[in-house]
């Protein structure tokens, strides 16, 4: 995936933006160059990226701003923050939200380029752990689960089956599910789910922001199935827990 990924470049000033195209379009990365953090998050939305190269401060949008949005929308793309004003609360707080590269200006090409390499690394290999969970919810002996009513969980295919009624679920309503499932009246915090769930760590602050939706999406698709319906229940302060029927 090296010489094919998808990179993009944020950064307000024109000549960084400039040099850090150049230096990874010549290892033949596909590269997009943005000046602002508004112009990224449109950009991520609109048009693959694998990896960004983001600048702390920008006018605007910060990086780190830019950072809490991609992490609620597209937990997958990797990111490097890179900055001229280093210190260490910023470096805390770049980690706390899932980045695990933070460079300092001026990095050398190869300091550049052996980030970019460590970030698609990781990248790689987070698709790859997902591949094998999904592998392995197909071969499991488990993986199908009956309940009581005759609805039946199939956690290979996604789907949950109920009289006449088939709901389909997406890989992250799937895992979670299961993760619900297998773990019938344990509490679970935000962050917990988050890390199950995506495979990566985050703050206490954005745990529940990340978990929300995907919560709300999940309740929805089980509302009309007796066996399920309202066993996902919050738990005020700390996370949800999956009751007994």
């Amino acid at each position: 995936m090296t010489a094919k990924a998808n990179i993009l470049v944020v950064d307000d000033e024109p000549v960084e933006r400039q040099t850090l195209s150049e230096i990874l379009r010549l290892e033949r990365y596909h590269v997009a160059a943005v000046a602002n953090g508004e112009a990224a998050v449109d950009y991520v939305r609109q048009n693959p990226v694998d990896l960004i190269l983001l600048d702390l401060r920008m006018p605007g949008m910060s990086g780190l701003d830019v950072i809490k949005v991609i992490n609620r929308t597209l937990p997958e793309v990797e990111i490097i923050l890179f900055t001229a004003h280093g210190s260490m609360e910023s470096a805390i707080e770049a980690l706390r939200n899932r980045v695990q590269d933070y460079l300092l200006k001026p990095a050398s090409p190869t300091q550049i380029l052996e980030s970019v390499a460590r970030g698609l690394s990781r990248r790689t290999a987070r698709q790859q752990s997902r591949e094998r969970q999904e592998i392995g919810l197909i071969t499991n002996e488990h993986a199908i689960v009956a309940l009581g009513d005759g609805t039946v969980i199939d956690f290979g295919r996604r789907l949950v089956r109920s009289g006449s009624r088939t709901v389909f679920l997406t890989s992250a309503e799937g895992r979670l599910l299961r993760i619900f499932a297998e773990n019938v009246g344990k509490v679970f915090t935000h962050r917990e789910l988050v890390l199950l769930v995506q495979g990566y760590s985050t703050s206490q602050q954005e745990a529940p922001e990340i978990l929300r939706p995907l919560v709300s999406r999940l309740r929805q698709k089980l509302a009309d199935i007796p066996a399920l319906m309202r066993r996902i229940v919050s738990v005020r302060g700390t996370g949800y827990v999956f009751e007994n029927e």
